[in-house]
């Protein structure tokens, strides 16, 4: 099965994550920024993660980078323009985006410019080449709180307009969800759909929480819901998405090896499973080779293939009609 002739469907992707190197140092050039060197190799060795991090934080230590270059309109629009770019060039045909908003506030930009070039960016893509996309708001778990009712307010002009979902991401600790409650409810209210980082790094309990408290209809990552049994229970009774990322669960030591990862099993028995990049340029994937894996590891066949490209149309947050468009591809 050559899964680079595919349709596919991305559910699961960070900006900041799958930022071309080149584009690193050419904007550093023009943009005055200082980063560690110009050459080439070095700055791929410093944002693309290997396969034996030492743990998640470990990971997102590559994201400093990136971070630093995504200071402005034109930095936004372009990796977002670049970043679909790339992914219809290997067939996905839909995907959704997520961003950290107030990652990009160190040279003044408000949050309303930051969502808003990024969506430049993506409408600029979808005009040139066969690709559809949306946006989701990341707000970082770390942060105060009042951080994520600004994110919600200010992306909430932007609904139906491209920004589709709220998120919560980057490092996990045990019973991070009640924290959120009030900011994600309100969210709720407005009209954006829910997906939660989630029972990435040994908590599963993250997840039935995730479910529970702050209903989330998908989850980022999920593996852990294997040594939870309510949370498996609930991710497959209420039909909740796992958004999975193979390369990235082996980096984070989420899971040991890849003929280990739990998506398959997932899979068999009955849970909604759908596979992503994650991170493109950290994780030095796309979603080609993340279907290769889970193809080859486990001997699935081109029926599977349809099923979970199905499971990840329905899931998407995209609007009826373009969900019947997606259908029409397989």
């Amino acid at each position: 099965m050559d899964s680079m002739s595919l349709p596919k469907i991305e559910l699961h992707c960070h900006l900041d994550g799958s930022v071309r190197p080149e584009t690193i140092i050419d904007i550093a050039k023009k943009e005055a920024i200082d980063i560690p060197s110009y050459d080439i190799e070095l700055i791929k060795n410093m944002v693309i993660a290997p396969l034996d991090c030492s743990s998640l934080d470990d990971y997102l230590e590559r994201f400093s980078i990136p971070i630093g270059i995504m200071q402005s309109k034109e930095s936004l629009r372009r990796i977002a323009y670049e970043l679909f770019e790339d992914a219809a060039k290997e067939n996905v045909k839909y995907m959704e985006v997520r961003f950290a908003p107030l990652l990009h506030t160190e040279k003044g930009l408000t949050v309303h410019e930051i969502i808003e070039s990024v969506l430049e960016g993506i409408k600029g893509a979808e005009n040139k080449y066969n690709i559809r996309g949306n946006l989701i708001l990341s707000c970082l778990r770390i942060m105060p709180v009042a951080g994520v009712f600004e994110v919600v307010e200010a992306g909430r002009r932007f609904l139906d307009k491209g920004v589709v979902a709220i998120d919560l991401c980057a490092s996990e600790k045990k019973g991070f969800c009640r924290k959120f409650m009030e900011p994600i409810s309100m969210a709720k209210k407005y009209g954006y759909r829910v997906t939660i980082h989630a029972g990435e790094t040994g908590v599963g309990e993250n997840v039935l929480e995730a479910v529970q408290l702050l209903g989330a209809e998908r989850i980022g990552h999920g593996v852990y819901i294997k040594d939870c049994k309510e949370a498996y229970d609930i991710v497959k009774k209420e039909e909740i998405v796992l958004e999975m990322c193979p390369t990235s669960n082996i980096q984070t030591k989420a899971v040991v090896a890849f003929n280990e990862h739990p998506a398959f099993n997932f899979y068999k028995d009955g849970i909604k499973v759908t596979i992503n990049t994650d991170n493109r340029t950290v994780s030095d994937t796309n979603l080609s080779k993340e279907y290769n894996i889970i193809l080859n590891e486990f001997n699935m066949m081109y029926e599977d293939y349809k099923k979970i490209y199905y499971n990840s149309v329905e899931a998407s947050f995209a609007d009826s009609k373009t969900k019947k468009k997606l259908m029409e591809y397989i």
